[in-house]
């Protein structure tokens, strides 16, 4: 007798009755159109081939999942416009596998450690394996960063029983996925990709439940063209069945955001004891980024010590905070950044000294305050518990309260214990708890109540004016700040010279400025003086002079975050004599954190037409992101920039004869801003 494909009814049965439309779910991620909370995900494999020329990754998805309720009638997945689905498959799952096939099925293992299974032939399976069937899709739209994907599935699929849903697909002009030019690496030879799926943008990698709050292991063999290295965030196989062929396995569960691929002409080099980093192009769109096993750094910040040993510091401590307990929603994104932030000043405080960590720590209070500010003390951005509206990009959530708000909580909680040895004590509990998990901020509150009992009768968490409740809720500051006179030794001269450039009779003042040599500071403290200047800004013409003769050739030769900042001051002030060092700077930077800061401030005033001649000529050398984002910038109020109030010097001689239609021809032409993807539709932050 013939076999019978599982999803068709065998002769003789009887038909299923028509059942009607499930209810709906509950929302579990107002982020994700998934179906998520019907299925346990158990694992995903991806067969993956990496096409540069085309700008276009193919992708096989094996998702192995079982139903929480009998007869669920479709698996929803979050998806993209930028994801073409070609088929829909069910089988049931192998009897024995726990992992089954790819779209590449290659030659038998050879000598060496045995890769994971490759992902399963399609449509048939060698064997006595299950046979697949079709399924019915559709695609609708969900948001504008991301859509819906309905697969119908066999209406007898029983409650746990293990199968799988095979899919394959397209992504082109993905923003998760970034191609560059061989033009734009430093070795100018090989195609260069790497993904960035922070908050949600992996649904545009491969269809996927895209929310921090499902979790599962996952597998991949990657197929790239010859000489082109692959990584991924995961454990590579020392198995090669050929050139060009990569196998990928992560033993732990992980969100879909964490599953992150990069692939180029690549260069190893050991530094040290085992702890991999990939430092990416200047057109990663972040700093750094927390990959399992493969930390993304943007190599822009090499040159820049300090702010390079925080971060890796920072991303080390998000392998306990964020990799293995994840929030649950992207309303709490705090859960990661605050913790991994107090974990990361533990780190510096035993390595660095009090000190150290004191000036960082006052450093980003700075920033925190300068940014609420801008958005005043009543946003409900600031809460630690932000809602999350429907349609709202996550990303948009991200910001410093996320990260030194979050971290001053925990700095209360662990000055409540009064020992940080125990607070130690407990995250390693709390990280031994809910290890592979996600959590909501009440998992981590009980658990601090439960370790410290005395703690709990005291009834820490309902103190006036520091209720638990109102750290999560209120808007503003934080409730409470740390004690950061540990560190004064090293913040006192930055204020002090701060004082005397404020102060009068300005001779006086620069003189005595002049004896204090900042080339000798930490980078900390140089950033942090620039940044009062900065929030001083605009300043006294004759006081900007004063501040150009006595430092301008010095800061240019320290890092792009000391550059950046003497930069933003000259260009905040219309500074005409140092504008060739902003025009130096940006012909030699192509990463977002170091060019978008400048455009911004330089279209807020008289040096629009100057930006523009700017762009115009290293636009070439971007990333079409990046050039996509500061057309936008440039765009903007286009037709009616101010008159400067003086004489403007030669470097904007050509810019100002431009007309405005020559402009919008440049700004708006095959790339009009209204059809970009924009890089504020992608986590900013470290």
């Amino acid at each position: 007798m013939a076999a019978q494909c599982c999803c068709r009814q065998a002769p003789g049965a009887e038909a299923a009755p028509v059942r009607p439309p499930p209810e709906p779910p509950p929302a579990l991620d107002v982020a994700s159109a998934s179906s998520a909370q019907l299925f346990r995900l158990r694992h995903l494999q991806l067969g993956l081939e990496l096409r540069p020329e085309a700008r276009e990754l193919a992708g096989c998805l094996v998702l192995e999942l079982c139903a929480l309720r009998p007869a669920p009638r479709a698996l929803v997945l979050d998806a993209h416009p930028a994801l073409r689905l070609h088929s829909a498959a069910f089988r049931r799952a192998p009897a024995a596998a726990a992992e089954t096939p790819c779209a590449f099925a290659f030659s038998a293992p050879g000598p060496g450690p045995a890769p994971p299974p490759p992902l399963p032939a399609f449509p048939e399976a060698p064997g006595s394996e299950p046979a697949c069937c079709p399924l019915a899709f559709r695609v609708d739209p969900f948001t504008d960063y991301g859509s819906s994907l309905t697969v119908t599935l066999p209406p007898e699929l029983q409650a746990h029983q293990p199968f799988q849903v095979i899919l394959r697909y397209t992504s082109t002009d993905a923003p998760a996925i970034w191609w560059l030019d061989p033009e734009l690496t430093y070795g100018c030879a090989k195609p260069f990709v790497f993904t960035q799926g922070h908050s949600v943008c992996n649904r545009s990698f491969f269809p996927c439940f895209d929310t921090p709050a499902v979790k599962c292991t996952y597998s991949a063999v990657v197929k790239a063209p010859s000489g082109v290295q692959v990584l991924m965030s995961a454990t590579r196989s020392a198995y090669m069945e050929e050139e060009g062929v990569f196998h990928f396995h992560m033993e732990h569960p992980v969100p879909a955001y964490l599953v992150a691929l990069v692939a180029g002409d690549l260069k190893p080099a050991d530094i040290g004891p085992r702890y991999d980093i990939v430092f990416l192009p200047p057109s990663f769109p972040i700093v750094a980024m927390e990959n399992p096993c493969l930390t993304f750094i943007i190599s822009s910040i090499l040159e820049s010590d300090e702010f390079l040993v925080i971060d890796v510091i920072h991303e080390v401590a998000h392998s306990w905070f964020g990799n293995a307990v994840t929030n649950a929603t992207w309303e709490e994104m705090w859960l990661s950044e605050g913790l991994a932030t107090y974990a990361q000043r533990r780190i510096t405080t035993e390595t660095y000294g009090a000190a150290f960590t004191c000036l960082e720590t006052a450093f980003r209070l700075d920033a925190l305050h300068r940014q609420m500010k801008l958005l005043g003390e009543d946003s409900p951005v600031s809460k630690l518990q932000v809602k999350l509206e429907p349609g709202v990009n996550p990303s948009h959530l991200m910001n410093l309260f996320t990260y030194e708000k979050g971290y001053c909580f925990v700095y209360y909680l662990s000055q409540l214990c009064g020992d940080p040895q125990r607070f130690d004590d407990f995250l390693r509990a709390y990280v031994e708890k809910y290890k592979f998990t996600s959590v909501v901020a009440q998992d981590l509150l009980d658990s601090f109540l439960s370790f410290f009992p005395e703690l709990k009768e005291q009834s820490v968490d309902c103190r006036a004016g520091l209720e638990f409740e109102r750290w999560l809720n209120a808007t503003g500051p934080p409730l409470a700040e740390p004690d950061l006179s540990q560190g004064s030794s090293l913040t006192r001269p930055v204020e002090a010279l701060f004082q005397l450039w404020t102060a009068e009779p300005l001779d006086q003042a620069a003189a005595s400025a002049s004896a204090i040599d900042i080339s000798k500071w930490r980078t900390f403290q140089t950033a942090l003086f620039l940044d009062r200047l900065l929030d001083g800004s605009p300043l006294p013409q004759e006081v900007v002079m004063s501040l150009s003769k006595c430092y301008s050739s010095l800061l240019d030769s320290m890092n792009a975050e000391i550059r950046i900042r003497w930069l933003q001051i000259v260009v905040r002030n219309d500074y005409y004599p140092d504008l060739h060092r902003v025009r130096r700077f940006l012909e030699s930077q192509m990463s977002r954190m170091y060019t978008i800061p400048l455009y911004e401030d330089l279209c807020t005033g008289a040096l629009k037409s100057f930006a523009l001649e700017v762009f115009y000529q290293t636009q070439g050398r971007l990333h079409p992101n990046l050039r996509r984002a500061i057309q936008q910038i440039l765009s903007q109020g286009l037709g009616s920039s101010t008159e400067p109030a003086s004489e403007p010097s030669t470097e904007l001689g050509k810019a100002e004869a431009d007309t405005d239609s020559d402009a919008q021809a440049l700004l708006l032409g095959d790339e009009a801003p209204s059809s970009a993807i924009s890089l504020r539709d992608v986590n900013v932050s470290a």
